[in-house]
């Protein structure tokens, strides 16, 4: 057995690609808020090719970790010199194992923010990227704006010489670096949000105005916020990942990435300075994201929430079971057909009609082994995101909307916390007390869960939502999911 480190990447088994370039030249470019599973199956992957091809050697990645869960992070990657295996999982079977190496240290701020604070200050830095989920961008679910009532944000911007949000971390070093007369980085957003670029602006210049309002006018007035759309099925990494690794190619890693083949980067070309050449390794350099943004958004994304609660309801466990099962890809096919995909623009290059029966070939990979609960996970963050824009942009077209209602019905029942066959629902989501007490009420009260307005808005005022809301959600209850998609096919 090997253990993963840089000492013995010449003596890894044949099977494994190792970087050939020589990581002690690196030097940082990069430092990126949210070091998890898919930023290291995509950017920094993106990164290494690059390097591996022999540029961007001066763009190597410092994550950065926030949340009190990074600490894991960070000490599996130092065990193993910031190295970490990149297992591409093919649908016939075959494992695609890269050590991947663009990643060179990590930083957990809760234990010295000053010193991160100092790493962004450097000059070497010119950009910093995020990760941090549909829910990091701290954006108040009613008005839509930066709320600046949460407690961290209070308290980071009472104590500004010790924060502890990436707002307070990333305005402070763009502060210090006016002072020193450095150029500021790019902020560059790659999480699952509409206009994440955008965004990312208005939440940072609000928290910077918050600070100070020169700060903040120099924000709004100096630092790039680029979109972009970012796509890989990245599944949570399991212990029988890890055993598997070990198992079949005699490596010892502490926490590998799985992933599937399909990846693909659509990225806004407006940065403050240099950046790296993502357009020589696959990623598309655009003047406008959106099209193609909407696209993964409103059919991939809000396409997993149209399978994940009716299969796990149902008694499936991962994607590629819903995949697999001809009635559950109808649904989701009519879905992503009749009215995801009439609510987005043209998007230049697309063939939608291809894309979304790659999309349910993607979801059927039987060797990614996504799992439902992964997906039902936060859904308060993605349901307002990725499907209501759906919903209101049909309601106020005229167009179809009975399985996006059925999807926000399925997500309401599965709030009720008990499958069809009688077992227990562990519901993760930042809101989970308040969803399980709406949809506890909503047998004697059908719409309570919708009535909800800090999620849903003025949803419930819909005559036409709310009588397909609440004809799937009794189906559902009454009929089980099978039921309910049998009725709506027909």
């Amino acid at each position: 057995m090997t253990r993963l480190c840089n000492a013995e990447l010449a003596g890894l088994a044949p099977h494994i690609s190792v970087p050939s370039y020589d990581r002690r030249a690196l030097t940082p470019g990069i430092a990126h808020f949210g070091v998890g599973g898919f930023h290291r199956a995509h950017q920094a992957m993106y990164l290494d090719r690059l390097m591996e091809a022999g540029q961007a050697h001066d763009w190597g990645i410092v994550g950065i970790g926030v949340m009190p869960g990074d600490k894991r992070m960070q000490e599996a990657l130092a065990s193993q010199d910031h190295l970490y295996t990149l297992v591409v999982k093919h649908p016939d079977g075959a494992l695609e194992p890269r050590v991947i190496g663009s990643i060179i240290d990590y930083r957990f701020a809760p234990d010295d923010p000053e010193a991160v604070i100092e790493t962004l200050s450097d000059p070497s830095i010119r950009i910093v990227s995020l990760t941090v989920t549909e829910g990091g961008y701290n954006v108040h679910p009613v008005t839509g704006e930066f709320d600046l009532d949460a407690a961290e944000v209070v308290y980071d911007l009472c104590n500004p010489e010790r924060p502890r949000t990436s707002f307070g971390l990333i305005v402070a070093a763009i502060e210090r670096r006016r002072e020193r007369g450095i150029p500021p980085f790019t902020v560059m957003s790659c999480d699952n949000i509409p206009g994440n670029g955008e965004v990312a602006r208005r939440m940072f210049t609000a928290f910077a105005y918050a600070r100070d309002r020169a700060l903040g006018q120099y924000v709004e007035a100096e630092v790039p916020f680029p979109s972009s759309m970012v796509d890989r099925i990245t599944p949570m990494t399991t212990p029988g990942d890890i055993e598997e690794l070990s198992e079949r190619f005699g490596l010892e890693d502490a926490w590998p990435v799985i992933c599937e083949p399909f990846t693909q980067w659509v990225l806004e070309d407006h940065f403050a300075s240099d950046r790296p050449a993502f357009d020589e390794v696959g990623v598309q350099l655009v003047e406008d994201v959106e099209p193609y943004e909407l696209m993964k958004l409103r059919l991939l994304n809000a396409g997993h929430q149209a399978l994940c609660y009716v299969g796990y309801l149902a008694g499936y466990r991962y994607a590629h079971e819903v995949c697999q099962d001809p009635l559950f890809i109808d649904f989701l096919l009519g879905y992503m057909a009749e009215e995801g995909s009439p609510t987005l623009p043209p998007v230049p290059g697309v063939d939608l009609y291809q894309y979304r029966h790659t999309l349910i070939e993607r979801f059927a990979n039987p060797e990614v082994r996504d799992t439902l609960s992964r997906l039902c996970a936060e859904s308060s963050d993605r349901i307002p995101k990725w499907l209501l824009p759906v919903i209101r942009h049909q309601l106020e077209h005229g167009g179809e909307l009975k399985r996006s209602a059925a999807v926000v019905a399925s997500w309401a029942r599965y709030a009720e916390g008990v499958d069809e066959q009688g077992q227990p629902i562990v519901i993760v989501d930042r809101w989970k007390d308040r969803l399980t007490e709406l949809a506890g009420s909503q047998r004697e009260h059908p719409t309570a869960f919708i009535e909800n307005r800090e999620l849903f808005g003025d949803l419930a005022d819909s005559p036409r939502f709310v009588v397909a809301y609440v004809e799937a959600l009794k189906l559902l209850q009454d009929k089980g999911a099978r039921a309910t998609l049998e009725a709506l096919a027909s």
